[in-house]
């Protein structure tokens, strides 16, 4: 009788990294939510780095219905799997990379660069990481510790993010980012790191809006457009910000 993958696990199994997260990660996300509202509270921003299937997180932190306004997405065309999914492998390895993209965005001491890689062994988050310190950022990093502990290195002096960044968040994602596995040969599936990325990028979220809520401010996040009056109120925070986000200008 032939086996098949235990997918009335991936929901129980799911969970469980979840739970991980919010048990084991939660001073780390509170450092992060703190850095974060002390860089907004000083004019900065928060900018946000990923390549690969990681770079969800950008997509999820920026202008969206709950999100914060002052969010700033560093993302260009060769890093994105859908302009070309073995391209975009092959840039992320590359030195020089991360400095090409961090320069055309405008980057200020003193504002915060979240950065997420599951494996946080390829070169291109490594050199954002160094760089934006270099630039006197505060850097936090989401990424799957136990993974990056098992891979080699890519960068050329065996660096990895979690050894980079000011704050590490660990996702929990297990190695071979899979929470089930093919019975046949063992092959990970049940994908994984995306949604504890994710989570904990809505955890900071949550806890950056309640530090502003605790100083008796309203924080700034966007409304949905897809109900009334939503572009009205959601153009003053666009005229806010959109001198520090390209993307907000267009």
């Amino acid at each position: 009788m032939a086996e098949y993958v235990k997918d009335s696990e991936y929901l129980p199994q799911m969970y469980k990294m979840l739970c991980a997260i919010e048990e084991n990660e939660a001073e780390a996300m509170n450092r992060a939510a703190q850095a974060i509202y002390a860089s907004l509270q000083k004019g900065g921003i928060l900018h946000v780095f990923a390549t690969g299937h990681s770079h969800m997180i950008a997509d999820e932190l920026f202008y969206r219905s709950g999100g914060l306004a002052p969010v700033n997405p560093l993302l260009v065309s060769d890093i994105m799997v859908y302009e070309g999914a073995v391209h975009s492998t092959l840039v992320e390895r590359q030195s020089g990379v991360a400095k090409r993209i961090l320069d055309k965005f405008e980057l200020r001491a003193g504002d915060c660069l979240l950065i997420a890689s599951n494996s946080g062994i390829n070169i291109a988050a490594i050199e954002a990481a160094e760089l934006a310190k270099e630039r006197g950022l505060t850097v936090i990093c989401v990424t799957s510790v136990k993974t990056s502990r098992a891979l080699a290195s890519r960068h050329p002096e065996g660096k990895k993010l979690y050894q980079v960044g000011d704050i590490i968040i660990d996702n929990h994602s297990p190695e071979g980012d899979g929470l089930l596995e093919v019975p046949q040969n063992g092959q990970r599936t049940g994908g994984a790191s995306t949604f504890g990325i994710l989570f904990i990028a809505q955890r900071i979220v949550l806890k950056v809006e309640n530090r502003f809520i605790e100083q008796g401010e309203i924080p700034p996040v966007f409304r949905s457009a897809n109900i009334p009056g939503g572009d009205e109120f959601n153009r003053a925070l666009i005229e806010r910000y959109k001198e520090r986000i390209a993307a907000l200008r267009r």
